[in-house]
This record gives structure tokens, sequence and C-alpha cells, in this order.
């Protein structure tokens, strides 16, 4: 049975099961997996041949066996991952991986979902009601809250910057009530990640309620979304894969790198970012500085302290040349985000959400240094339709909005708003002690 240890290695390592309900290791850490599993080379051998879901199977079992019957872990990957993740061929090699099939439209589904029943698995023998936070910069609220809507015994609670998420992201994570509540703090969304992380370290507040998290600093987030780096690669296969991902808080390249580990052959990762630009000035200098994230159009990566770093410097024991073999960063202004979208568009009639785009541009930037005989592959994270206010100005035609999506522009929303204040973020919670079943 694999264990998990903390990234600051200051506590004991825990079973799965432990750092799913902890979230965050006491010592302010994030789980890490003690040993990355290494596929067989007969799943590779057949994994063009086999499902979606088969291949998710393979990969899950690998780093649960022994803490969810097979079984069951069967059952949780057939109802969770029931979307597919196409990678679509734009011109020759290459092609855009949409991630967002899912109910909310967004590569959040695939974690959300897989999270959430196995999350209810464990909690059928627990007698304490669960409280989740979540900060989110957009995608990530609303697919866990719908992922974990009206499941006993489990209680969302998702921290959002005020007036920094889209319109309709917005109505997706404020509109379900239930044992949904969406908290909307004056601050970015550091500010909210700062809340959550806070709150797991208060004493006080871990001594009364059971808190958790699913956001990507809990490991259970990012095992599924190794799922789709599989997949695309058993769909693409003749040719080494050069995969470029969006990225804000690090949480979906990390997923990928752990792929890597697992026996994945991906010839280089991309870590495409908007002017938050922290991991890609890291790659090129040595340093690492936070800063106050700033404002764009790809709003869900606007991130000023990217909390799966730590992740990445562990898989690499802190050494950046292992990291520049495996991963190279570019940043990218909404003036340049905004023209790709209209160059691909009138190149191909492909419309990209703004994420998609910085992904796009990534693996532009890294042809133009590194020649070779790739697939490549650039991540497409959500659907166009949830940034359609910066998108149809570009394209200048509008966009079809999905009907699920049409479904909650007309529900109320529902918030509480609140100042970016540790001491008024932990009265709220240790004063909605209660059960939403009451």
């Amino acid at each position: 049975m694999i264990t998990f240890y903390s990234t600051n290695k200051k506590i004991k390592a825990v079973t799965f099961q432990e750092a799913l309900f902890r979230g965050m290791p006491e010592d302010n850490g994030l789980f890490m997996p003690s040993r990355i599993p290494i596929m067989d080379s007969n799943f590779f051998a057949k994994a063009d041949k086999i499902s979606f879901q088969d291949i998710a199977f393979e990969v899950a079992r690998n780093f649960l066996a022994g803490e969810i019957p097979e079984a069951v872990l069967r059952e949780i990957i057939d109802d969770s991952i029931n979307f597919d993740a196409p990678s679509v061929k734009l011109e020759e090699n290459l092609y855009v991986m949409e991630l967002f099939h899912g109910p909310t439209l967004a590569f959040k589904d695939f974690g959300a979902r897989f999270m959430a029943r196995v999350m209810s698995y464990f909690a059928g023998n627990m007698n304490r009601e669960i409280y989740i936070l979540v900060a989110t910069s957009g995608d990530t609220g609303s697919a866990v809250a719908s992922g974990f809507l009206n499941i006993p015994g489990i209680r969302v609670i998702i921290l959002y910057p005020s007036g920094k998420v889209s319109s309709i992201q917005e109505k997706q994570l404020t509109t379900h009530g239930n044992n949904i509540t969406a908290i909307e703090i004056d601050g970015t969304f550091d500010d909210c990640q700062k809340l959550v992380k806070e709150a797991f370290m208060d004493k006080e507040l871990t001594g009364k309620l059971l808190l958790t998290s699913a956001n990507s600093i809990n490991i259970a987030r990012l095992i599924p979304q190794s799922f789709y780096y599989f997949y695309a690669c058993s769909r693409v296969k003749d040719r080494p894969v050069v995969f470029s991902v969006p990225s804000g808080n690090f949480g979906n390249l990390t997923a990928g790198l752990i792929a890597k580990k697992m026996g994945l052959a991906v010839h280089k990762f991309i870590a495409s970012t908007n002017i938050n630009d922290i991991v890609p000035h890291y790659l090129k200098t040595g340093q690492f500085i936070c800063k106050p994230s700033k404002k764009t159009v790809s709003n869900a990566m606007d991130v000023g302290n990217p909390s799966n770093f730590a992740r990445i410097l562990s898989l690499y024991n802190s050494d950046i040349n292992k990291i520049r073999e495996d991963v190279a960063g570019y940043s990218f202004t909404d003036e340049e985000t905004c023209k790709a979208i209209s160059e691909l568009y009138e190149k191909t009639g492909y419309i990209l959400d703004p994420h998609g785009a910085t992904g796009y541009l990534g693996l532009k930037e890294y042809e133009k240094e590194h020649k070779g005989n790739f697939n490549r592959i650039f991540l497409e994270t959500a659907h166009p339709a949830k940034f359609m206010d910066i998108i149809e100005p570009v394209i200048k035609i509008p966009i079809e909005i999905p009907e699920r999506l049409k479904e909650v522009l007309n529900k109320e929303k529902k918030s509480v708003f609140m100042a970016n204040d540790m001491d008024t973020f932990k009265s709220y919670l240790l004063n909605c002690n209660v059960s939403y079943w009451d």
C-alpha cells in the first residue's frame, strides 16, 4: 500500500484516506505519494485498444490498492469519469485536448467528481459531518459544487474573489444552495487560498470541525487529473508528445509530471501562464518569487503563489536542472492571448477559451527554440462559452451557449460577502457548525 508524506517532511507518512480527509498536513506542506508506481509494459501495449475508463481504472488502482476494493474503485471510475476528453486534430501534429465535456464544462470535473465519490465511500463509516473548504478562481468552485451537491454528511464552503470570476462561473458556483455555501471574499484568489490554508492550521477549528479541501492541494484531485495524459498519449501515439498546460496553481501540470514518472513517454511539458509568471520566471532565473496576483482575461490562472510548486520541487528533489529537462515555461499578456484566439479561429475555425489560448501560445513559443517531429498537444481547460464576454468581441461572432450553462443563468445568486479577514472567516465556520439536513 502506498503511503503519503508531507513535502515539508515534518510528520509521519499517512494512508490515502488520511491524506484525503486532512487535505493538508499539519506541517503546512502538501501530501505526495511515498512511491510513484510504474505502469507495466503490458498496460502501454494495450492502452490504445481500451477505453478511457479502463485506462483511468488501471492508473487509479496502482495508487489505491489496499485502500479501496477494486470492484468499488471500478464503480467510482465508471460513475465519475463518464465523459470524454478527446484530442482534436487542428493541423498536422497539432491537437487540442478538450477537457470541458463534464457537467460544469471545465477540466476540474475530473478531479471533483472522482474525489466526491471516493470521499463518500470512506465517509460511510464516519459519524461526523465533513467540511470541505475550497478556494477558487473560477472553475474549481463550480466543479466541486456540482460534484458534491447533496452528498449526505458533506458540507462544501467555497471562497471566491469578488468581481474576479466570470459572470457564468459565478452563477455556476453560487446557485446550488443545499449543502453548498459560496463566500465572496473582498480580495484575490491568493487571499482566498490563504484563508483556507490558515483554517487548516488553526487548532481550534480542526479540533471542532472535520475539515478537508477539494482544491488541488488535496492529493485526491491530482490522481484523476493524471488519467487524461495517459489517454491522450494512447490515442496520439506515432511521435513523441509535447504537452502545453495552461497553469495557475500548477495542479494540472503536477498531475502530468506524475504521469511521466509513472512511465508515460512525454518529451516535454510546457508551463504556459499569463502575466502571473512565477514559475516561468523560476525556470529562467532559478528564483521563485511570490507576488500579488494580477487580474487577466485568463482568470483561473491569476495565481501569485502557486501551491503545487512544492510538489514539483519534491518530485525532482529541488534540482532545477532536472526540472528544466522536463518542463519549459512561458508567459503571455492579455493582448497576446486575445490575438491567439483570433488567429486560430481565422486559420482553423476552432474557438479557444483564454486559458487554452495560453496553452496554444506556449507550444508556438517552444517551437521557436526547439525543432523536432513531435505530436503537440495543448489543453483546452474550459468551454469558450464560459468566457463569451471576452471571446465574442475578439472573433466577432456569437458563441453558442450549451444548455447546461443556459440553465444556471436564470438562477438566483446566493453568496455571503466577507472581508478578507481570518477572524471573520473562523467565526463564520464555528457558528455554522450545524447540519444542513436539520
